[in-house]
C-alpha cells in the first residue's frame, strides 16, 4: 500500500471523526435537551450504538464506492482533496454551531475533486441526481411531516396520565427512540467513509471494481464515528436541541421516531441522505406538530442557507485542494499542512466560548440584531 493511499486512509478516518462529534446532535440533541439523558451518557451511548449500526449495511457505501464517480478515472489524490474539503466545511460549520451536512460536504468535496482533475464525465450525474440532491430536497420535508403527524398523534394519546406521568413515560421512551438514531446514523453515515476508502482502495487496484467494503474497512470506520460522536459536539447539540424550538419529551419521542423510519428505510434502498437534514426536519415537524409549538425561522433559516452552501463550499475547496494534490508530493504536503493549521485555528476560536456538557442546555446567546428587538 502506497503512502498516498495510506495518507487518504488516514484523512478519510479524520473526517468519519469529524463527521461523529458534528453528528452527535441527530441522535441525542431532543433526549439532552428534555433531560431524558445526562449529555455525557448521552453522547457514550450514541458512540457505541454508531459502532453496531457501523456493521448493518454496506448499501451506502456500494453507492459511493461505485456510483458517484467514475473509479477508472480518478486518483488517491483527487480523493484526498475531496476529503479535505469535507473536513474543512464539517469544522467550520461546527465552530459556528449550524447542523451542516458532512454526508454533502463529503459529496460536494469529492465531486469538486473530480471535476477538476478529471473533468465533468467522471462524474455519474444520474447518481449525483436520484441518490444525493434528490434525497436532500426532500428527506427533512418528509421527515418533518412524519414528525408533524407523530407529533399531533402523540399529543392526543398521552392525555390521560396527567402531565407529570407522561413526561416520565416520554423521557424513558425517548432513551429507546434516541438510541435508535444513533444506531440509523451509525448505519448510514459511516458507510459513507468505508466507500471513500473502498473506492481509493479500488482505484490503486487493490481492490475490484465494484467490491463491498472489506472488514477491516468497517471496523475503522466504525470505531472512527464512535469515537468522534462520544466526543460530544455540544456546540451544535445546543442549537438542534434548544436553538429552532423549546422541545417537550413527547415531541421529541415523536421527531427522534420519525427519524429513524426515514433513514433506516433510506439506508435499506442505498440513499446516501444527510441525517442531519433528516433529525433537523422532525424537529421542525414535531415544533409545527405540537399545539403552542413555537419555531425561531431565524435559526432555522441559517441552517436552510448552510444546507444550500454545503455542496458548492465543500467542492471549490475540494477542487483547490485535489489540483494542488496533483502537482506532486511537495503539493499534497502543503495541502495537508493547510489543513492541520486550519483546524489549530478553529480549535483556538472554540475555546474563546466553550460549550460544554454542563452549559449545552443553555439557550443559545442572541444574535445581535435579535438582542436589539427584544430589548425594544
Amino acid at each position: 500500500m502506497s503512502l498516498m493511499v495510506v495518507a487518504v486512509v488516514l484523512t478519510a478516518l479524520v473526517f468519519d471523526f469529524t463527521n461523529g462529534f458534528h453528528d452527535t446532535a441527530n441522535a441525542m440533541a431532543t433526549s439532552i435537551a428534555t433531560e431524558a439523558l445526562r449529555p455525557r451518557t448521552a453522547v457514550v451511548l450514541a458512540g457505541v450504538l454508531n459502532l453496531v449500526g457501523a456493521f448493518l449495511s454496506v448499501k451506502v457505501a456500494m453507492t459511493i464506492s461505485s456510483g458517484l464517480v467514475d473509479e477508472s478515472r480518478i486518483t488517491p489524490q483527487v480523493i484526498f482533496g475531496g476529503l479535505v474539503g469535507a473536513v474543512l466545511w464539517n469544522l467550520v460549520t461546527w465552530l459556528v454551531g449550524l447542523p451542516s451536512s458532512s454526508s454533502h460536504a463529503l459529496f460536494g468535496g469529492l465531486i469538486g475533486a473530480t471535476w477538476i482533475v478529471s473533468g465533468a464525465g467522471a462524474i455519474n450525474f444520474s447518481t449525483v441526481v436520484g441518490k444525493v440532491l434528490v434525497p436532500l430536497a426532500l428527506s427533512p420535508v418528509v421527515a418533518g411531516l412524519v414528525a408533524l403527524t407523530a407529533t399531533a398523534v402523540v399529543y392526543r394519546l398521552a392525555t390521560r396520565g396527567g402531565r407529570r406521568a407522561d413526561t416520565r413515560g416520554f423521557r424513558a421512551a425517548q432513551v429507546v427512540s434516541a438510541s435508535m438514531v444513533a444506531l440509523a446514523h451509525g448505519t448510514n453515515d459511516a458507510q459513507k467513509t468505508m466507500g471513500v476508502i473502498t473506492l481509493t482502495l479500488i482505484t490503486v487496484g487493490l481492490l475490484p471494481l465494484g467490491a463491498a467494503p472489506p472488514l477491516w474497512v468497517i471496523a475503522l470506520c466504525g470505531v472512527a464515528i464512535a469515537a468522534g460522536t462520544a466526543m460530544g459536539g455540544w456546540r451544535i447539540i445546543r442549537t438542534l436541541g434548544k436553538g429552532i424550538t423549546d422541545i417537550e419529551s413527547p415531541q421529541g419521542f415523536a421527531a427522534e421516531t420519525a427519524s429513524t423510519a426515514v433513514i433506516l428505510t433510506s439506508a435499506h434502498l442505498g440513499f446516501a441522505l444527510s441525517t442531519t437534514q433528516v433529525t433537523s426536519g422532525a424537529v421542525l415537524g414535531s415544533a409545527a406538530g405540537r399545539r403552542g409549538g413555537v419555531v425561531r425561522w431565524g435559526v432555522a433559516g441559517r441552517m436552510a442557507v448552510a444546507w444550500l452552501l454545503t455542496l458548492p463550499a465543500a467542492a471549490l475547496v475540494g477542487a483547490a485542494a485535489a489540483a494542488a494534490a496533483a502537482s506532486g508530493t511537495a503539493g499534497t504536503v502543503l495541502v495537508a499542512a493547510v489543513l492541520v493549521v486550519a483546524a489549530g485555528v478553529i480549535h483556538g476560536l472554540s475555546r474563546r466560548r466553550p460549550v460544554t456538557a454542563e452549559t449545552v442546555n443553555d439557550a443559545p446567546p442572541a444574535r445581535p440584531l435579535a438582542a436589539a428587538h427584544a430589548a425594544a
